[in-house]
């Protein structure tokens, strides 16, 4: 089996994790209450805040449990950050097609992220058990990450429709859906009857397409270990950025063009390393696995960023970040 890196968690750090979730939540929504705006360097300022407390829990791991557990970690958080980058590109797309306002796309995030982390805390716990239970299991995700890694490399680019999401027509369906906009509010009464705005319609698309982000995050971490500690701090962690990366990078995307090469062949990398942890092979070396991640990262970013050399941006609040007409 890969790293499991079974040392004793006691229940008063899963407490103390959690509760310092909660807290970094609580003061980004207390801080985004009035839906402003969220600039550039606002959004730059808080991606610095939630990538230190990343590392640096790196760090706490290195003093309580040694090296094996902060590298592991940090190879963890490093493959789940990288694949956030590819929820930035659907977080775009849907408030593009859907025509968010900008003051309220924060709002929409702070509850996608809290689904996004609850749909990936049970998919920790179910995955780490089929895995530690069923060593064949480790077969049947490795296949499914290198397919996936296949799919992001060579579909990547077909255009999806948010409003064909399974979950935004089954709403539609059963539920009565505004025209528009109600300030920041997600119900609304329609002809008597408790209906959706368009706001609730958006952050709908937003979780039921993270679903399949969230099981290809969760398999590709388990891959590196099973200590569901590790996994669900590194995942933790890394998703807890994802808002203020999105608000850093949208305007970026373009320049990314290469990006979900490097993503698609780490998606691989994880599923042979999983497969190859129930054979004769055994598990790779936590050095070995982090210097890939690290290493396919830096490639991919620099040789986008060198290909798309010059390219103009859009001005905030223009192209990818605010988008086009709502659907209807």
């Amino acid at each position: 089996m890969n790293e499991a890196l079974d040392f004793a968690v006691p229940l008063w750090a899963w407490f103390a994790l959690g509760g310092a979730i909660v807290v970094m939540l609580a003061i980004d929504l207390f801080l985004h209450r009035d839906d402003h705006v969220v600039s550039f360097r606002e959004a730059a300022i808080w991606s610095a805040i939630w990538i230190a407390a990343g590392l640096g829990f790196g760090l706490v791991l290195l003093w309580w449990q040694g090296g094996d557990a902060a590298a592991t970690y940090y190879s963890a958080y490093l493959i789940e950050k990288a694949l956030s980058v590819d929820n930035v590109f659907i977080f775009a797309l849907i408030f593009g097609y859907f025509a968010v306002p900008e003051r309220y796309q924060h709002r929409v995030l702070f509850w996608g992220v809290i689904g996004a982390l609850l749909m990936r805390l049970v998919f920790i716990f179910v995955g780490s058990g089929l895995l530690q239970a069923f060593f064949w299991t480790a077969y049947l995700f490795g296949v499914f990450l290198i397919y996936t890694g296949w799919h992001m490399a060579f579909r990547h680019d077909q255009p999806k429709d948010p409003d064909n999401n399974p979950m935004v027509r089954l709403m539609r369906r059963f539920m009565p859906v505004s025209d528009g906009y109600e300030g920041g509010k997600f119900l609304t009464r329609i002809n008597g009857k408790v209906g959706a705005t368009m706001l609730l319609v958006a952050l709908v698309a937003i979780e039921s397409s993270d679903l399949i982000f969230a099981i290809d995050s969760v398999a590709a971490v388990l891959a590196i270990t099973t200590n569901t500690f590790i996994v669900w701090a590194s995942i933790a962690m890394a998703v807890l950025g994802l808002r203020a990366l999105y608000f850093c990078l949208a305007g970026l995307l373009r320049r990314f063009t290469y990006l979900h090469y490097g993503l698609a062949f780490l998606l691989a990398f994880a599923g042979l390393k999983l497969i190859l942890s129930e054979t004769p092979v055994g598990k790779l070396p936590i050095w070995l696995s982090l210097s890939v991640i690290i290493g396919a990262l830096a490639i991919s970013i620099i040789v986008s960023l060198i290909a798309t050399r010059g390219q103009d941006e859009p001005p905030h609040g223009d192209g990818m970040h605010a988008g086009g007409s709502a659907a209807r």
